[in-house]
């Protein structure tokens, strides 16, 4: 039937979103690849409540669903922060590229050897994905951060020094030592088995649900006022959240 292809199609067009992020982030737009990265998130979330209401859950959109957020929430993230410790490089170093220019046998690498840090995102992103496919745990709750969550806290940077910032914003963020030690710690999230709540409302009631309900309210406040610059500290509000939730997630 065709409505059980629905959700599939959904993902697709996640995939789509995060490959059109990847030529923006090629070509610099990192604040239009972080609007297809949102969309791509939103997507992500709306084919799994499409396979619920349609009952067309499958291991093939199991399976799916993992590769699109590979790239959408994986690849894109990491692209970013690629191009964000160039730009700390070209910038800082204008006049000598020998930090950056390295040559080795007859290649000419003209990036910052620095850079590949980023990529540690994307391979903690395809680790935590394919461990989730295969660990029963985590139907009701996640262990470690999902790879939205950690896409939004990096997909934030680009906003933050788009639409908020100032000058000590600037040299906090543009930063080498800042963007690598976020990679690793990025990683490190992503596949550090902490407990995380999902938002998976099975129903409304208030005593089953109310974390969810608080966190989403406190998170929408922080929107509201912070605005962009408040987006990294709800991910890893979402983290402590759920760690003082320990103990009911594990049970």
């Amino acid at each position: 039937m065709i409505k059980k292809h629905i959700p599939n199609l959904i993902t697709l067009l996640n995939l789509l979103c995060g490959s059109i992020a990847v030529v923006l982030t090629f070509q610099n737009e990192l604040v239009m690849a972080t609007a297809f990265v949102f969309l791509g998130i939103f997507l992500d979330f709306f084919d799994g409540i499409a396979a619920r209401v349609l009952d067309a859950r499958s291991e093939l959109g199991l399976q799916l669903d993992s590769l699109a957020d590979l790239v959408t929430s994986g690849l894109v993230p990491s692209l970013v922060v690629f191009q964000l410790i160039n730009h700390t490089f070209f910038e800082n170093n204008a006049n000598d590229h020998t930090e950056w220019n390295q040559h080795f046998l007859d290649f000419n690498f003209d990036f910052s050897p620095y850079a590949l840090f980023a990529f540690l995102i994307v391979m903690g992103s395809a680790y935590r994905l394919a461990n989730f496919n295969v660990d029963d745990r985590q139907t009701t709750s996640f262990r470690g951060i999902p790879t939205p969550a950690n896409a939004m806290m990096i997909m934030s940077l680009p906003l933050i020094l788009e639409f908020q910032s100032t000058a000590a914003v600037r040299d906090f963020i543009l930063n080498p030592t800042f963007l690598i030690v976020l990679s690793i710690f990025s990683c490190w999230l992503l596949n550090s088995g902490i407990p995380i709540f999902a938002f998976k409302f099975k129903n409304l009631n208030w005593k089953e649900n109310w974390f969810r309900f608080v966190f989403v309210i406190i998170a929408a406040l922080a929107l509201i006022f912070l605005k962009f610059i408040a987006l990294p500290f709800i991910i890893l509000a979402y983290v402590c959240f759920s760690l003082l939730m320990r103990k009911e997630l594990i049970e």
